[in-house]
């Protein structure tokens, strides 16, 4: 018998939207394996949510994006074929801004690619749950900052951790 963790796992996933296409990868690994998700892993011990991010993104793709901000977060429930709970996972999703570099699949990726933000609404695509709701989020974000209308609208370059609300965190991020 499996014995479950005994908290939920946390890993992050980077949302990179450029000219209409979103960067996503075919799993190589459960769960979803085989299905396009947003490159991403899990946080180490000790490291900020956006160092996490971009390690994962250019281990998984090869491509360096800046992490801007944290803005969703998504439960998923990994189970064995009979339903049994395995492992949960909280997905952090992070808003990122392309630097450099074309996708190629590597580490837990099959393939990596740009995919037009169209092709995430129709039954072609084989999608993790919630990838078509992120894109959009993350394109709608991406586009007021491209257009500066980020002012006012709550969107930063930083966390939205407790060190920004001046408590002390203790946080090395």
């Amino acid at each position: 018998m499996t014995t479950l963790p005994a908290r939920p796992i946390p890993a992050t996933i980077a949302a990179v939207v450029r000219d209409g296409h979103v960067l996503l990868v075919r799993r190589a690994n459960p769960p979803d394996e085989n299905c396009w998700a947003f490159p991403g892993g899990k946080i180490d011990a000790g490291e900020c949510i956006e160092a996490a991010t971009a390690r994962e993104l250019l281990e998984e793709t090869g491509v360096v994006a800046e992490p801007l901000h944290v803005f969703d977060a998504v439960d998923v429930f990994d189970r064995d074929d009979a339903g049994a709970l395995r492992r949960h996972f909280i997905l952090i999703a992070v808003l990122c801004r392309w630097q450099s570099g074309e996708p190629v699949a590597g580490d837990d990726a099959r393939d990596a690619r740009w995919i037009p933000l169209a092709d995430l609404e129709g039954h072609e695509l084989a999608t993790s749950f919630g990838v078509a709701r992120l894109a959009r989020k993350a394109a709608a974000l991406t586009a007021a900052l491209d257009s500066g209308s980020s002012s006012g609208s709550g969107l930063n370059s930083g966390s939205d951790s407790a060190s920004d609300s001046g408590s002390d965190s203790g946080s090395d991020c």
